[in-house]
């Protein structure tokens, strides 16, 4: 009938709305509000001596450390793996392209067996580097590598469709006008990028901080020296100490949250002058 008010397929947005806030309380609130209400069982003291004991600091700076690292190397090489596959046409493309995928399928702890059979000081290339006295399994090395295995999909699924978007008619007149083709990617194509690279890196970053299967088998586990904060918290839940255990986990979400928290600000500023401009 004409004139009638066409009705939507869809939810309306009150109905949606209300399915949204239900399903992150669910997955995503509550379970984080069980882990403050946890650890409100424990004393301040009690609270601030576990959080700060010397092996759970060491835990975090092997966390946070190796985590953003493994970040940052990341978002450089996924920036360029996404820009090979944009970019170029060469035999495999598809192949390489379904490659990328490989860490999301594959289990974690397998990836850790691998990854530890091959850096192993008697591994493929483990044996070649022990002479040069670079150790990388049971070290911060080998879990950053780890890191690197199970974030670089991150950041070129994120960067990729950005690229793909992305008209090369601005490259094109920029080199017209006299620019070289490092200033050209640094001034006009890398600006464009910048949010989706941090998207990218952010998304690394948080993965890398919670990640147990790849990491428990090449870190070898060692107190204060290559002891992931996953790893403790779940000794914590097999002795029993489940206060103790969302003690930990808390500060590591509250400093994760903080963390991802900066980027998220740093990208809003970007997409802002990325508007204005």
């Amino acid at each position: 009938m004409k004139g009638s008010k066409s009705r939507n397929v869809l939810p309306g947005f009150g109905l949606s709305l209300g399915f949204t806030l239900f399903y992150l309380s669910v997955i995503v609130l509550i379970p984080l509000a069980a882990v403050f209400f946890k650890t409100t069982e424990l004393s301040w003291a009690d609270f601030w001596s576990t959080v700060t004991n010397p092996r759970v600091l060491a835990s975090y700076r092997v966390s946070f450390v190796t985590a953003f690292s493994a970040g940052l190397i990341n978002a450089v090489f996924g920036l360029l793996i996404a820009w090979v596959l944009v970019r170029y046409r060469f035999p495999g493309k598809k192949l390489i392209d379904s490659l990328v995928d490989l860490p999301f399928a594959l289990p974690t702890a397998v990836a850790g067996i691998a990854l530890t059979a091959i850096y192993a000081p008697n591994g493929w290339i483990g044996s070649l580097l022990q002479p040069l006295g670079v150790k990388v399994a049971y070290s911060p090395i080998g879990i950053t590598i780890a890191l690197i295995f199970i974030g670089l999909p991150f950041v070129v699924r994120t960067v990729q469709p950005v690229l793909q978007d992305m008209e090369k008619e601005t490259e094109e007149a920029a080199v017209m006008l006299g620019a070289y083709r490092f200033r050209t990617f640094f001034k006009v194509v890398l600006p464009e990028l910048m949010p989706a690279l941090l998207t990218g890196f952010a998304l690394a970053f948080a993965r890398g901080i919670g990640e147990y299967g790849s990491v428990v088998f090449i870190s070898g586990n060692m107190p204060l020296k290559t002891e992931i904060t996953p790893l403790l918290i779940m000794t914590k839940l097999e002795q029993y100490d489940y206060a103790g255990a969302t003690a930990i986990a808390l500060v590591m979400l509250v400093v994760s949250f903080l963390m991802l928290l900066i980027i998220n600000l740093l990208q809003w500023r970007m997409n802002r002058r990325t508007i204005a401009g």
